[in-house]
C-alpha cells in the first residue's frame, strides 16, 4: 500500500477538454488528508473516503476548500498555486492528500506524498505549498 505522488493522468487529459477551472473564482477545490494505508497516485481519478483520515477539530470527512488558487505563465511554464491550508483543534495523522475538484464531480487533480507520516495533536496541521514560480509550484505544466 502506498501514496504515489504525481498530478492524476485524468486531469491532464481533462484540463485539454476544458473540465477544470483553477483560476481565481473558477471551481472550488478541495484537499483530503490521508493515512499510509491509502493507495492513491496518479491513476487515481476522483476523490474516495477509502483511507481518509478520521474527521477530527476543523478537519471534516472529504477535506476542506483550498483558497487563493493562482493561475500564471512563467516564461513557457503553467504554474497553479494555492494558499497554506491549516485544520485546526485535529488530532489526526497523515501520510499524503488529494487535490480534487469537487465542483466537477470530484475529480482528481494531484495527489501529495508528505515522505511520513505527519501528526498534529490538539493542534494545527498545515498544508505548506511551495513557491509560486516555474520551478516549485505546486501544479507545473511545461
Amino acid at each position: 500500500m502506498a501514496i504515489t505522488q504525481g498530478v492524476a493522468y485524468s486531469f491532464k487529459s481533462e484540463i485539454l477538454s476544458g473540465t477544470h477551472n483553477l483560476a481565481t473564482g473558477g471551481n472550488t477545490i478541495k484537499l483530503a488528508l490521508y493515512k499510509s494505508t491509502a493507495v492513491i497516485g496518479p491513476t487515481t481519478t476522483s476523490y474516495t473516503t477509502v483511507n481518509e483520515v478520521v474527521p477530527s477539530g476543523q478537519y471534516v470527512a472529504a477535506g476542506g476548500v483550498l483558497a487563493g488558487q493562482q493561475v500564471s505563465l512563467s516564461s513557457s511554464i503553467a504554474i497553479v498555486t494555492f494558499a497554506n491550508r491549516s485544520f485546526t483543534g485535529v488530532t489526526l495523522t497523515a501520510r499524503g492528500c488529494l487535490i480534487y475538484n469537487s465542483t466537477q464531480a470530484k475529480k482528481a487533480i494531484a495527489i501529495l506524498d508528505f515522505g511520513a507520516d505527519k501528526t498534529a495533536t490538539s493542534g494545527t496541521f498545515t498544508i505548506q505549498f511551495p513557491n509560486f514560480t516555474s520551478t516549485a509550484a505546486i501544479l507545473r505544466i511545461s
